[in-house]
Formats: structure tokens, C-alpha cells, sequence
């Protein structure tokens, strides 16, 4: 009598190696895949709120003017960190430049680590989560390859030991045993493209923000010196522009 084949015959035939690497195998996906939904959703939101800034922020008359208003909100995106950071750290540095050790060396230097260790910063959070997104694409087949290779172990050995070496007997246990294999990779192609598009963005989004922090730089040591108005030159925008769409075309 033949007896019933299928998915529902594996987990009922499976040992405790089997479990294990099905545990490990549904672990990283679920893993995986929360972390590929919550950060696609940070991503938008964390775009739309830089886009909104941007425009708020450029529309500035003065560097005063801009100082307050970031002074009595709270950033909600890298942007408006990024600017907080450089307008608090080029207010701070001229007021206490004598008596700080990080001051020394002038506002310029003061304001471009301080700019950097903004970027660097950002760079840090928004790689949070890509090393297991990374592991589930590249270890995930190799975990289902080792639960396919254990199962056709179980499966010759069972056929030995029953003395019925017929194709019949021999195919359906083996389809069986490479349920894990499929599985494996079930749970590593959508980790290894979501990893590869959030590279993608991450890069591009750093792109943006180093560009930003430079035409901030110009804005604040040029403000500064010359007490000028607090906007952006035309030339830094189209510097600023320019350095975006190479960044892009980079990326694609």
C-alpha cells in the first residue's frame, strides 16, 4: 500500500535535526521580514519628512532665524538634525572657543566634526538591521541544504533497512527531504533583494546628507564672516543638486 506523500508527511516523519533547522529556517524569515517591513515604512517616512524640512529650511531668512526656530523644535529626521547639530555647534564654538578642548583649532574645524560625526551617525542608524537581513540571504539556502542533506540520510537509511530499493520508494522520501532546500531559499531571495535596495538607498540617502552638510558648512562660515543673509546661493544649489544626480546615477 502506498503511503501519502507530501508536506504534511515530512513534518510527521521528521527528527529532531529536521525541527531544528525548520525553527532556525522560519526564525530568519520572520526576522527578516519584519525588519524589510519596518524599515521600508522609516525609509518613506524618514523621506517625506527630510523633503518637507528641506523646504521649510531653505525658505529661512537668516541664520537667527533659522537658529531659533531649530532650537525650540525637535528633529525628526537627519536633516533637521544635521542642521541643528552644525547651527549649535557654530554658535557653541564661537561663544566658548577658549575654554573648550573640543573648540580648539577654530569654528571650522569644530563644525566639520561635527557635521561628520552627524553623517557618521546617521550611517550607524540606518545600517541597524541589515547584518541579519544579510545572514538570512546567505545562510539560509546553506541551512536548507544541510536539512535536504539529513533528510535523504534518514530516507536511504529507512529504504536499507526495509530492503524495497525501487524508484517508487526511493523518489517520493527524497522529493520530501528537499522541502528544506526550497525552503531555504524561500526565506533567502526576498532577504538578499531587500538587502541589496536598501544598500542602494542607504547610499543615495548619505549622498544627500554629506551634500547637505556642505552647502551648510558654506551657508554657516560664509554667514559668519560676512553676515550675510541666510540662503542658499544659487550656486550651492546647483552644487548641491548636481552631487545628488551623480549620486543616483551611481546607484541604478
Amino acid at each position: 500500500m502506498e503511503q501519502g506523500l507530501g508536506f504534511s508527511h515530512f513534518l510527521d516523519q521528521i527528527d529532531g535535526v529536521g525541527i531544528s533547522v525548520l525553527v532556525l529556517l522560519l526564525s530568519l524569515s520572520i526576522a527578516s521580514w519584519y525588519l524589510i517591513i519596518t524599515k521600508s515604512i522609516a525609509n518613506i517616512i524618514a523621506k517625506r519628512r527630510a523633503e518637507a524640512f528641506l523646504k521649510h529650511f531653505w525658505s529661512f531668512d537668516s541664520l537667527q532665524t533659522a537658529h531659533i526656530e531649530l532650537r525650540n523644535a525637535v528633529p525628526n529626521n537627519a536633516f533637521s538634525e544635521l542642521a541643528k547639530l552644525g547651527i549649535d555647534a557654530a554658535a557653541d564654538s564661537k561663544l566658548h572657543s577658549t575654554h573648550k578642548l573640543a573648540a580648539a583649532g577654530g569654528t571650522s574645524e569644530f563644525l566639520t566634526r561635527t557635521l561628520r560625526n552627524g553623517i557618521d551617525q546617521e550611517a550607524t542608524r540606518i545600517e541597524n538591521g541589515l547584518t541579519l537581513i544579510a545572514t538570512a540571504g546567505s545562510a539560509a539556502p546553506y541551512i536548507g541544504l544541510f536539512g535536504t542533506v539529513w533528510g535523504i540520510y534518514h530516507a536511504l537509511i529507512q529504504i536499507g533497512l526495509s530492503g524495497q530499493g525501487t524508484l517508487d520508494k526511493v523518489a517520493g522520501p527524497v522529493g520530501e527531504a528537499l522541502i528544506m532546500t526550497a525552503l531555504g531559499l524561500a526565506v533567502a531571495i526576498p532577504a538578499v533583494l531587500a538587502y541589496n535596495a536598501f544598500v542602494r538607498r542607504n547610499r543615495i540617502w548619505l549622498a544627500r546628507l554629506e551634500a547637505f552638510a556642505h552647502d551648510l558648512f558654506i551657508l554657516i562660515t560664509v554667514g559668519d564672516n560676512n553676515d550675510t543673509p541666510f540662503s542658499a546661493p544659487h550656486s550651492q544649489r546647483e552644487i548641491s543638486t548636481s552631487t545628488i544626480d551623480v549620486a543616483i546615477e551611481r546607484g541604478q
